[in-house]
């Protein structure tokens, strides 16, 4: 099946439908996918900050991370199913528009360097303590990278909505 003709079949649902011509409904998911975005970027802030050196220097990583992290993907999984539903009132638009395209890329980008540094980076970080000179530069980066990531995703799905060309009539 052709990608697009795939994306029509979606907007085609009752729930896409819903969102797109219900004139509540689409601004209630968005509000709640800002909002989570707002958690998801605030919380990944709080430990690349940590990580930069720049915030809670006082508290070590291990302990800020386990604190943190469950926040992060609790409001990562509110994110991706409000996105989703949002995505499905009017897929051809969103998959065609290279903003949201870019907001993917870094999104992606940013998940790559999370792996990185979990897999190469972070795995001595309970070694790091609590001082700015213990931890590594390689994790200073590894912070300054992912919140630059981040600002992007967040720039670009801003982008979005006042890209998008209006959704042809059915």
């Amino acid at each position: 099946m052709e990608l697009d003709a795939l994306l029509r079949a979606l907007g085609a649902t009752s729930v896409a439908t819903a969102i797109r011509e219900n004139d509540a409904l689409f601004p209630w998911v968005e509000s709640v996918h800002v909002l989570a975005i707002t958690l998801v970027v605030g919380f990944i802030a709080i430990v690349d900050l940590r990580l930069m050196g720049l915030a809670s220097l006082d508290r070590a990583l291990n302990r800020l991370t386990a604190e943190v992290l469950p926040c992060v993907w609790a409001a990562f999984v509110v994110a991706a199913i409000s996105g989703l539903l949002l995505f499905s009132s009017n897929a051809v638009s969103y998959a065609h528009n290279s903003y949201f395209q870019l907001k993917f890329v870094f999104l992606a980008l940013a998940g790559i360097n999370m792996a990185v540094f979990h897999l190469f980076v972070g795995r001595d970080t309970g070694r790091w303590g609590t001082l700015l000179h213990t931890t590594p530069l390689r994790a200073r980066m590894a912070g300054a990278v992912s919140l630059l990531l981040w600002i992007a995703v967040v720039t670009f799905g801003r982008w979005v909505g006042f890209t998008l060309m209006p959704m042809p009539a059915a």
